[in-house]
């Protein structure tokens, strides 16, 4: 079913001592990460898709180190179960599911095989995504059109229609869903692009508005241009692109997906408890420009 590694079944694993901050230099710029005596996300049970690279790759090693269990779902499941591997020898406890999102059911085997595992689910953040470089709309290709639909929108929406009943179980829940710049204005990457992330937002408000009242919360990261493997296949095909994002934010740089991350494990822990039907920049003020 999946690959999984961590301490004895049922059990979370003792933290081990760690520093009170991380630094990661990225060029000129320092990203000073503090880190409290408590875990953001201790005793959690989170299910985290397009998990084998990129923000999904981070935000795995973040939940799990803020004291997640962590539910991992891609379609690379070599990739998956190395990230399994590397949080069990760091002391997490982590489970990977290869899976197509836009199948409804293997996302409904991978909500399964989480809480078969672990027992319940808490959290979600609906990462995976699709993009290619911008083209004019009259010049898309029809199964570039259905792919980036596909995997932007169908797939949040088959994770919130299994995610939910369990977290309805549970007496409540947060799921993070990942859109983008282009959810709130044209921006020059594809029309199909621009459209998807837009729909990603809607039913983002759409959720937290139906399960407000039964403890689910529903919020959405408007995410900038970041530094994953998806992101240098873009600039490698357009290299001009590359300048461009990062001459866009406020703070002339591209995220590193950590970043992005820790806006998730935010948004999923209980700090976060009256946000919900947000739509949070992490765009290095690219939308305050």
């Amino acid at each position: 079913m999946g690959s999984w590694s961590g301490a004895r079944s049922g059990q979370s694993p003792s933290p081990r001592p760690r520093p009170p901050r991380e630094v990661v230099q990225r060029g000129d710029f320092r990203i000073v990460s503090t880190r409290s005596t408590s875990l953001v996300l201790d005793g959690k049970v989170a299910m985290i898709t397009g998990a084998s690279s990129g923000i999904g790759a981070a935000a795995a090693r973040l939940f799990a180190r803020e004291g997640a269990a962590v539910v991992l779902t891609a379609r690379r499941d070599e990739r998956l179960r190395a990230l399994v591997e590397e949080i069990g020898e760091a002391g997490g406890r982590a489970l990977a599911v290869a899976a197509d999102i836009t199948s409804a059911s293997d996302v409904e085997r991978v909500v399964r095989a989480g809480v078969d595992r672990f027992g319940r689910l808490d959290c979600a953040f609906n990462n995976a995504g699709f993009a290619t470089a911008g083209t004019e709309l009259h010049e898309t290709a029809q199964d570039v059109y259905e792919q980036t639909m596909d995997v932007n929108v169908r797939g949040v929406w088959n994770c919130l229609r299994f995610q939910i009943p369990e977290m309805l179980r549970n007496g409540g829940g947060a799921i993070v869903n990942t859109s983008s710049v282009a959810g709130q204005r044209a921006t020059g990457a594809s029309a199909a692009y621009v459209a998807a992330k837009h729909a990603v937002l809607g039913l983002t408000r759409a959720a937290a508005a139906e399960y407000g009242q039964r403890g689910i919360r529903v919020n959405a990261l408007v995410v900038g241009s970041t530094r994953t493997e998806m992101m240098d296949q873009v600039v490698r095909d357009v290299p001009r692109l590359e300048r461009q994002f990062e001459e866009e934010t406020l703070q002339k740089r591209m995220a590193d997906p950590t970043e992005v991350a820790q806006a998730a494990v935010w948004l999923c822990g209980d700090r976060s408890s009256f946000v919900t039907g947000a739509a949070m920049p992490v765009d290095g003020g690219t939308t305050a420009a």
